[in-house]
């Protein structure tokens, strides 16, 4: 006897938000916490798409600890059908923009233009005090559809 399974959905609570202290030791907690919510996920967030959201994740809490001065930034992390959508807002008026990467390891620039490769939108709003830095990252592989 067989019988059809029900449809999943996104039963998981599909919204994290966390206000970070703009400090280096930010960046391992938000991507611990990162992992836990996707990992919650139904249906799952397939895995290379996962591994995507927690880079950007690393690489925008990183940004806004190195580039905006504040004391806080607040990460939020939205579970959509189809996809993840990571904000980061932190107190900085000035806006991302790419840099010449320091292959010598001491200087960054790798991070804004990985993050704008690996999200299929990335977009950048100027808020009363700072700015929000929002990518959008499918939850299935685009070669997978």
């Amino acid at each position: 006897m067989s019988t059809a399974e029900a449809p999943r959905t996104v039963t998981a609570s599909p919204v994290l938000e966390l206000q970070l202290d703009c400090r280096s030791e930010a960046v391992g907690p938000a991507r611990h916490l990162a992992t836990a919510f996707l990992e919650q996920l139904e249906p799952a967030v397939e895995r290379d798409a996962r591994e995507a959201v927690i880079l950007v994740v690393s690489e925008l809490v990183t940004n806004a600890v190195r580039h905006a001065g504040g004391k806080v930034c607040t990460l939020r992390l939205r579970a959509g059908p189809e996809s993840v959508v990571v904000d980061v807002n932190d107190s900085s008026p000035v806006l991302p923009r790419p840099r010449t990467p320091d292959v010598t390891g001491e200087g960054g620039g790798f991070g804004w233009s990985m993050a704008c490769r690996i999200a299929t939108v990335v977009k950048i709003k100027r808020e009363s005090a700072g700015k929000t830095v929002t990518a959008i990252i499918p939850r299935q592989d685009r070669d997978s559809s």
